[in-house]
């Protein structure tokens, strides 16, 4: 009778179950969110050449774009337009990373007529980024079709904005070709940008996360006047698309918007570990997982994942990482604590549909100030462009600055008449 005790306790203990591993609960969750059956979205340069192609024949006609923006088939928006007969492609704009997205952010990219088998190709991030009078003289139409992430401070938004503005003083009309929202059009996440504080990385006083497609965001723009003079606008819809689609959903290849954004993920984790840009922490840059880490050298990783993950977070757990930023050549220039070993954690999201981008920023940040607030720096202008208000660090020590992140109802309010997709 003694000897059954011990038995009885190894028993109990070798059939409980184990506790899961973040790569376990990573991995179940990687199966559950594979999709099965893609949508067959058809996006906004594929209907106009298709259905709509009357809209343009017989127009001189300038184009905003980049890389991203291809038919169905992978072919570049502008070879479709240069082989047309009736169409007549004067000149091409390219935002911020260039026309190839082959430059680094903030990187200066200008052209200078190198492109020799391409009309005149004009940088709207070199010495002006709003189309000049002179660039938009003779047109009849200006077409814009970039794909968006759904991002304030993601800059082709503003792009936007000034080609329309710059569209509206010459006469120009603008035509939106659309594409999906690749994080959904349901979240709405984040403060509204004060307009004291608009600048290239906020243009409008929108959330952080704005759940629209750039169609939308358009004859928003035009809607509330938050430009100086209004254009005739077109906007061509995607075609099967709602608001509840992922990216990853439809039957559209991912190409990387920007250096990096390199796939969906980093889409996903983006909107709210921009954030960490106005911090001394390393926000992934340098490394091929940008956003989706974030670390310094004074950080303990073991710590900071323990903080973080007792918090609950839905959606998402964090995983204790070492690395070292380097410069990598188009995607990083110079990052933040460059060939330093630096601590910290990984992002790694167990349920999108769940996960809060801004909420989880926010987190990050108020957890590594709990823990090394003598370290910790942050650049109060560059945060409020990025937060969009005042008193980020004051709200932060006062405990209050969850508080911005609680109510969108306003926004969403007003943005829902502009809505195309349900």
């Amino acid at each position: 009778m003694k000897n059954s005790f011990p038995f009885l306790i190894l028993l109990i203990i070798g059939c409980s179950t184990p506790p899961k591993s973040i790569h376990q609960v990573q991995q179940k969750q990687e199966k559950i969110d594979k999709p099965v059956n893609l949508a067959k979205v058809k996006v906004g340069l594929d209907v106009l050449l298709d259905d709509r192609s009357e809209l343009i024949t017989n127009k001189k006609v300038g184009l905003v774009t980049n890389q991203t923006g291809i038919d169905r088939n992978g072919a570049p928006n502008y070879e479709r337009f240069l082989g047309l007969e009736d169409v007549n492609l004067k000149i091409i704009f390219s935002p911020e990373h260039g026309l190839f997205g082959e430059a680094a952010a903030g990187e200066k990219v200008e052209y200078n007529g190198q492109l020799k088998r391409l009309p005149e190709v004009v940088s709207l991030y070199g010495e002006n980024r709003k189309p000049t009078q002179a660039q938009l003289k003779g047109l009849d139409l200006i077409i814009y079709d970039i794909q968006d992430i759904g991002a304030r401070f993601y800059t082709y938004i503003s792009t936007l904005g000034l080609v329309m503005e710059a569209a509206g003083e010459a006469g120009v009309e603008v035509m939106v070709l659309d594409r999906p929202n690749p994080i959904a059009g349901k979240k709405i996440e984040g403060p509204l940008l004060a307009q004291k504080h608009k600048s290239f990385v906020g243009f409008y006083p929108i959330p952080i996360r704005y759940g629209m497609t750039v169609g939308e965001l358009a004859q928003m723009i035009i809607g509330e006047n938050w430009i100086d003079i209004n254009p005739d606008l077109t906007v061509i819809p995607v075609r099967n698309w709602n608001r509840s689609i992922w990216m990853d959903e439809t039957n559209l290849p991912w190409v990387k918007p920007s250096p990096n954004i390199p796939d969906l993920a980093t889409a996903i984790v983006y909107p709210g570990m921009c954030l960490l840009e106005a911090t001394n922490l390393n926000e992934g840059r340098g490394t091929q997982k940008p956003f989706k880490q974030v670390g310094s050298p004074w950080v303990q990783k073991r710590d900071l994942a323990i903080a973080l993950n007792n918090l609950n977070l839905p959606g998402v757990v964090f995983k204790p990482v070492s690395y070292t930023p380097i410069d990598i050549p188009g995607m990083a220039i110079d990052p933040k604590h460059k060939e330093q070993l630096c601590e910290g954690v990984e992002l790694m999201v167990t349920n999108r549909n769940k996960y809060n981008s801004a909420l989880v920023g926010v987190h990050v940040i108020n957890a590594i100030h709990q823990l090394y607030p003598n370290q910790l720096t942050i650049n109060e202008s560059a945060m409020a462009r990025l937060w969009g208000q005042d008193g980020f660090s004051e709200d932060l020590n006062k405990g209050k600055i969850f508080s911005h992140l609680t109510n969108n109802d306003f926004f969403k309010n007003q943005s829902q008449k502009y809505y195309i997709y349900d």
